[in-house]
C-alpha cells in the first residue's frame, strides 16, 4: 500500500507524463494509464529535477517542465527562461506584510481572493504566439487579487489577476521595472502597482482602451493610491511604509 506521501508524488509524476501523451492518445486510454500508474510505486524521481544546477539557463521550458522541478530554491519561468528568485528583505517582507493586512481586511467580505508569493500564477502567451495548450511563463507575484474564481485551481492562478503588486528589492529591480512591466502589460493584467520600499513610494499602471498602461504619478507619504480595478480598495502610503 502506497503512503500519502508517495501518492502524491506518484500523481504528480502522471500529470507530466500525460500532458505529454495528451496529444497522442485518446481519453479513455489516458485515464486507465494514469490510474494504472497512480498505485504503482515506482521511481519517479528519475523523471524529476531535483538539483537546480540539472537545468540548462540557455534553454527554453514550458510549465510541463516546471512541475518537474524539486529543488528548494525558488525561481520564475518568463517567456520560457528561468529567472532565479533572491530571498526578501526583512524590509521587504515588513512592506508585504502591511499591504496584505490593509487589503485582507477591505477584501473580507468580496468574492475577490487576496494572495501572496509564493504562489503560482500561469500567464497566458499572446494569442498569435499561442500554440494549442503551451503555457511558457510562470510568475509568483509578491500580491495579487484574483476575482474571477474560475481562474483558479489547486496549482493556483491559470489567467491574469485583476491587481498584481510587485515589491522592489535591490536583487530585483531591472527585473521588476523591465521584464515584468513589459509582460504584465502583454498578459493583459489590468493594474500593476510598483512598490518602492526604500525610496519609500508606489507607482500605479492601468490598462488603456488600447492595451497599454499608464502610468500614475509616485504616491508618497500622505498620499493614498486608489484601485482602478478593485472598487473601493484605498491605502494610505503611510501605512504602507509604516515600520
Amino acid at each position: 500500500m502506497l503512503k500519502s506521501s508517495e501518492f502524491h508524488q506518484n500523481f504528480k509524476f502522471v500529470f507530466f507524463i500525460t500532458s505529454y501523451l495528451a496529444k497522442n492518445f485518446s481519453p479513455k486510454k489516458i485515464v486507465r494509464h494514469a490510474l494504472i500508474f497512480t498505485f504503482l510505486p515506482f521511481n519517479y524521481q528519475q523523471f524529476m529535477i531535483i538539483d537546480i544546477n540539472q537545468l540548462d539557463f540557455n534553454k527554453l521550458y514550458t510549465y510541463t517542465d516546471y512541475l518537474t522541478w524539486q529543488f528548494s530554491e525558488r525561481v520564475e519561468l518568463i517567456k520560457g527562461r528561468i529567472f532565479k528568485m533572491a530571498a526578501p528583505s526583512r524590509l521587504h517582507q515588513q512592506v508585504s506584510m502591511n499591504m496584505l493586512l490593509k487589503m485582507g481586511r477591505f477584501l473580507e467580505d468580496s468574492p475577490c481572493k487576496l494572495y501572496h508569493a509564493p504562489f503560482d500564477v500561469r500567464l497566458p502567451l499572446p494569442p498569435h504566439n499561442v500554440k494549442g495548450d503551451k503555457v511558457d511563463t510562470v510568475v509568483q507575484p509578491d500580491i495579487c487579487v484574483v476575482c474571477d474564481l474560475s481562474k483558479l485551481d489547486d496549482k493556483g492562478c491559470n489567467g491574469t489577476p485583476d491587481l498584481v503588486i510587485e515589491i522592489l528589492s535591490s536583487g530585483n529591480t531591472k527585473k521588476e521595472m523591465k521584464d515584468k512591466y513589459d509582460l504584465y502589460e502583454s498578459a493583459g493584467i489590468s493594474e500593476y502597482w510598483l512598490v518602492q520600499p526604500s525610496e519609500q513610494f508606489i507607482i500605479r499602471y492601468h490598462l488603456d482602451h488600447t492595451g497599454k498602461y499608464i502610468g500614475s504619478r509616485f504616491f508618497t507619504e500622505d498620499d493614498t493610491i486608489e484601485s482602478f480595478a478593485i472598487a473601493g480598495l484605498k491605502i494610505e502610503v503611510n501605512q504602507v511604509f509604516s515600520k
